[in-house]
C-alpha cells in the first residue's frame, strides 16, 4: 500500500497543485505550516537513519566534494546559457542566475529519501552547500551579473539548524536507541514524507499563483531545461567517475534541486518582483520533476526485488 501510494504521489501532486491554483486561498493561509511540514520530513527521514549511516556518509569527502564542485561551478553555467537560449530579458535573466548559484535545496533531502538515495550523504551535502554559499554565491553572482549582492549568513544557518539538524538528529538518535521497536512502522514514513511534500508543492503553487498566471513559455522552457541540465549532469559525472547507482542518484537530485526560496528573496530585496519569477517557478518545478525521478526510481528499485 505505502509502496503504491509513493509510486503515484507525483500525479496527486500535480492533482493538489491544480487544486491550490484555482482555490489558492485556502492553501496560502497554510503558508505558516510550510516550516513544520519540513521538520516533520527530516524527522521521519532521521527515523530511518542510524549513526553508521553518517559515518558512512563522513568517509566519502571525495563526493562530497564532486557534488559541490559540479553545484557550483555547472549550475550558474547552465542558468544563464538557458537564459541566453531562451532570450529571456535581463531581470529575469538575473533570477536565473541568482536560483543557479544557490545551494542545494532542503526538498532535495526528501526527494533523496524517496528515491531510496543515500540520505545521510544528501543531508551532509546540502550543509556543505549552505556553507560555501555564504562565499560563492556572491561570487558567482558578481561574475554572471557584475553585481554584488550579500547572502543572509545567519538567517540560512538558523534555517539548517531547526529544518534539517535537530529534526533529523532527533530522530536518527530514536531509530538507534529504539530500532527493534519501531520496524513495524517504518513503511508508515515514505507515505507520511510524501503527504506532506505534497502539501508543500500545493502551498508554493498558491503562493505563486499570479506569477503563474502571467508564466511565458520561454521563461518555463529556461527554468525545466536548467533543472533537467542539473539532473543529467549530476547524474553523468559520479556514473563516468564509477560511483555506484545510489551515490549517482543522490548527486543528481542534490545538484538538480536549488534553494530556490532564498533566490527569491534575494531577488525582491535587491532587484525586482520580475527578477523573482524564475526562482518562484523553479521551487514548484523541481519539486515536481524531482517527484517524478523518485517515483520511476522507486518503482525501479521495487520491481528488482520482486
Amino acid at each position: 500500500m505505502s509502496q503504491k501510494f509513493v509510486t503515484y504521489f507525483p500525479l496527486l501532486a500535480l492533482a493538489l497543485s491544480l487544486v491550490a491554483f484555482f482555490y489558492p486561498s485556502g492553501f496560502v493561509a497554510l503558508k505558516p505550516a510550510i516550516v513544520p511540514l519540513l521538520s516533520l520530513i527530516m524527522f521521519a527521514m532521521g527515523m530511518t537513519l542510524t549513526w553508521r549511516h553518517f559515518q558512512a556518509a563522513v568517509r566519502q569527502p571525495r563526493i562530497i566534494a564532486i557534488g559541490i564542485a559540479i553545484q557550483y561551478f555547472f549550475m550558474p553555467l547552465f542558468a544563464w546559457l538557458s537564459a541566453m537560449l531562451w532570450r529571456l530579458p535581463g531581470e529575469q535573466l538575473i533570477g536565473m542566475v541568482l536560483v543557479g548559484s544557490s545551494a542545494g535545496g532542503t526538498a532535495s533531502n526528501v526527494i533523496c529519501y524517496l528515491a531510496r538515495g543515500n540520505v545521510a550523504l544528501s543531508i551532509l551535502m546540502t550543509m556543505t552547500s549552505t556553507l560555501c554559499a555564504v562565499i560563492l554565491m556572491p561570487v558567482l553572482v558578481y561574475l554572471y551579473l557584475h553585481q554584488s549582492i550579500p547572502v543572509p549568513t545567519m538567517e540560512m544557518m538558523r534555517s539548517i539548524l531547526f529544518i534539517v539538524l535537530i529534526p533529523v538528529v532527533t530522530g536518527t538518535m530514536l531509530n538507534s536507541l529504539f530500532a527493534g521497536r519501531l520496524t513495524k512502522i517504518e513503511a508508515a514514513f515514505p507515505v507520511i514524507s510524501s503527504i506532506a511534500i505534497i502539501i508543500i508543492i500545493a502551498i508554493i503553487v498558491a503562493l505563486n499563483r499570479q506569477n503563474l498566471a502571467v508564466l511565458s513559455l520561454p521563461l518555463l522552457g529556461a527554468v525545466m531545461l536548467h533543472n533537467v541540465l542539473g539532473l543529467v549532469t549530476g547524474y553523468s559525472i559520479p556514473l563516468l567517475l564509477k560511483f555506484d547507482a545510489t551515490t549517482c542518484r543522490t548527486v543528481c537530485i542534490e545538484v538538480g534541486m536549488q534553494n530556490s526560496g532564498l533566490s527569491v528573496a534575494l531577488a525582491i530585496k535587491y532587484f525586482s518582483t520580475l527578477s523573482a519569477l524564475p526562482g518562484a517557478l523553479f521551487s514548484i518545478w523541481h519539486n515536481l520533476s524531482g517527484a517524478m525521478l523518485a517515483a520511476y526510481w522507486r518503482k525501479a528499485a521495487a520491481s528488482r526485488h520482486q
